[in-house]
């Protein structure tokens, strides 16, 4: 599929999934609670990239506007309207990249979504805050394995797509030059997402160790949910 043609699946697919017709006001609670559990077990387990002074930016960048708990209603609605454009001046790398990203928070919204709903039905962790065990219990309810794998390879294929466009010679140039207009435009949201990507990678000069760190840690701590082993976070040598 074309990326003009996946950026608009997708952005229609995200859409329709935020607005949650349709899903109970408990399972609507549940999922916001979800996802300010999720933001902070992010920072728990990559506690030591948000200290870092190389690559803080960079784990800001995909904790806040890739698993983030904010608002994404005006880049959705952007994102609709700007295709057109984007598919026009931007090069093809860099379409993939959007089109990625558009898919990542698809999946996203399905999986929380289907996570929420598992926190409402499951007697054994209903009512009860979203703990460790009770995310890992929801979690391996949810559904499909292959689904959350795909989860971490559209980071790693974002992030590596990142760190390559950030070498474009023209790239830079271009978001920049295109600010003023974006938000005359009303595209804001939009095109600080994509600003914001590119200087996190730009400032690490090199996201190889940064990516690695990422997904090896996120691939472990997703074995050991489905595994169901104890302490599945890794929280014991921090009490």
């Amino acid at each position: 599929m074309e990326p003009s043609q996946r950026l608009r699946a997708g952005a229609a697919e995200v859409a329709a999934l935020r607005t949650l017709e349709s899903v109970d006001a408990a399972t609507r609670a549940r999922r916001d609670e979800l996802r300010a559990f999720q933001a902070r077990r992010l920072a728990f387990t990559h506690a030591d990239l948000l200290e870092s002074p190389r690559y803080r930016t960079a784990t800001r960048f995909f904790l806040d506007e890739l698993y983030g708990v904010k608002d994404f209603s005006q880049r959705d609605a952007e994102l609709a309207r700007v295709i057109p454009t984007l598919t026009r001046f931007l090069p093809e790398a860099a379409l993939e990249t959007i089109a990625d990203a558009v898919e990542l928070d698809a999946l996203s919204e399905r999986l929380d979504l289907a996570t929420a709903k598992a926190l409402v039905a499951d007697p054994a962790i209903r009512g009860r805050p979203v703990d460790d065990d009770a995310y890992a219990r929801a979690f391996r309810a949810a559904g499909s394995r292959s689904d959350r794998e795909r989860q971490v390879e559209l980071v790693e294929h974002i992030g590596r797509a990142l760190d390559r466009l950030v070498r474009h010679p023209l790239l830079g140039g271009l978001l920049g030059a295109m600010e003023g207009p974006a938000r005359l435009a009303g595209l804001a949201a939009m095109h600080e997402f994509l600003a914001s990507g590119f200087r996190a990678f730009k400032a690490m000069k090199g996201a190889d160790v940064f990516l690695r760190t990422v997904i090896d840690r996120e691939r472990t701590l997703m074995g050991r949910i489905w595994a169901d082993e104890p302490d599945p976070i890794g929280r014991a040598g921090h009490r």
